[in-house]
C-alpha cells in the first residue's frame, strides 16, 4: 500500500512505514522489500521508522540483539541497503551497545549512498507514559543521548541539510530549534495508537511551522505480534504546515518532493527564523 505522492522538480523522499515484528531477519526482509518500493517511486532519501528492526515482546530482547558501533548485521543490512540502491539512507533505530550492558542507546544511523555510514544521533527524550493498563518506559532498558544532530546530504547539484529526530522528541520544541535552518527535519517514530491519536498530526505540523522546513515522518503502523499498537500516519509536511502526503495504517511507502524554492520563499514572507530573541 502507498500514501498519496506530490509530483513536480524537487528531490524526492520516502518515509517507509513497517509493523515490525519479534524477528530481526524477518523485519529486515520487510524493510528491504519496502525501500525497494521507494527507490522504484523515485526515493533519493529514504527514511526508516523507529524500532524497525525489532519490537520485542519485553524491554530486554532490544538489548540481547545490540550491536557494537559500526559492526552487527543491522548495520551491515542498511549500508547494504544504501549502497546497492545508490540512496541517502536514515536507518530508523537500531540499538546500539551502552556502557551498561543492562541499556543500549536507541541509535538512528545515516548512510551515503556509497554504503558509508556519515552521521548517528542518540535518541535525546525518553518516553514514558501511563494510562490505565497501557505502560511504557524506556528508560528501563534505553540510554539517552545528549546531543543534536545534523547531516548535509548531496543529492545531485543540491545539498540538504537534513536534521535527526526520533519519536518522543517531538515534544520537545527546544530540540528543533537546535536544528533550525535545516531543510528537512526527519522524525523515525512509533507512536502509540493513544498518544499518536490524540497529538501526532499537531506536533508534527508544528515542528514544520516553527522552523519553516519539511518534515518527513516514519513511523510503525498496526498490531504488532507483541500487542502494542501504533498510530501510523507517516507524512511528510511542507514548511507552511501542509500534509503534502500521508499514509494512515499498514506497510507502504509514502513519498514527496522537497522543494528548496518553497522554502525559500516561505521564509522570506514570514522571517519567523529571523525574529528569534530567545536563542
Amino acid at each position: 500500500m502507498s500514501g498519496a505522492t506530490q509530483t513536480g522538480s524537487g528531490i524526492r523522499v520516502a518515509a517507509v512505514q513497517m509493523i515490525s515484528g519479534t524477528r530481526v531477519d524477518a523485519n529486515l526482509q520487510a524493510a528491504a522489500a519496502l525501500i525497494e518500493q521507494a527507490v522504484r517511486g523515485g526515493a533519493r532519501l529514504v527514511v526508516l521508522p523507529e524500532y524497525f528492526c525489532l519490537m520485542g515482546q519485553k524491554d530486554r530482547d532490544k538489548v540481547d540483539v545490540r550491536e557494537a558501533e559500526g559492526i552487527g548485521p543491522i548495520q551491515d543490512f542498511l549500508a547494504g541497503q544504501a549502497r546497492q540502491h545508490a540512496i541517502w539512507l536514515v536507518g530508523g533505530t537500531l540499538p546500539l551497545a551502552a556502557p551498561d550492558a543492562d541499556h543500549v542507546y536507541n541509535s538512528t544511523l545515516v548512510f551515503d549512498p556509497q554504503g558509508m555510514r556519515v552521521a548517528r544521533y542518540d535518541k535525546i527524550h525518553l518516553f514514558s507514559f501511563r494510562q490505565g493498563e497501557e505502560s511504557y518506559d524506556e528508560s528501563r532498558s534505553i540510554l539517552p543521548g545528549q546531543e543534536p544532530v545534523a547531516v548535509d546530504c548531496t543529492i545531485g547539484a543540491t545539498t540538504l541539510r537534513v536534521g535527526l529526530s526520533v519519536c518522543y522528541d517531538l515534544r520537545f520544541p527546544e530540540l528543533y530549534r537546535c536544528l533550525a535552518g535545516a531543510d528537512l527535519i526527519v522524525v523515525p517514530a512509533a507512536f502509540t495508537a493513544t498518544t499518536g491519536k490524540a497529538h501526532w498530526e499537531a506536533l508534527l505540523r508544528a515542528r514544520a511551522i516553527e522552523n519553516l522546513c519539511y518534515v518527513l515522518a516514519s513511523a510503525q503502523g498496526g498490531q504488532h505480534e507483541n500487542g502494542r499498537a501504533t498510530f501510523g500516519h507517516s507524512m511528510l509536511i511542507d514548511p507552511w504546515g501542509e500534509i503534502v502526503a500521508v499514509l494512515p495504517a499498514g506497510a507502504g511507502v509514502v513519498s514527496g518532493e522537497i522543494d528548496l524554492g518553497r522554502i525559500a520563499r516561505c521564509r522570506a514572507s514570514l522571517p519567523a527564523l529571523a525574529h528569534r530573541v530567545l536563542v
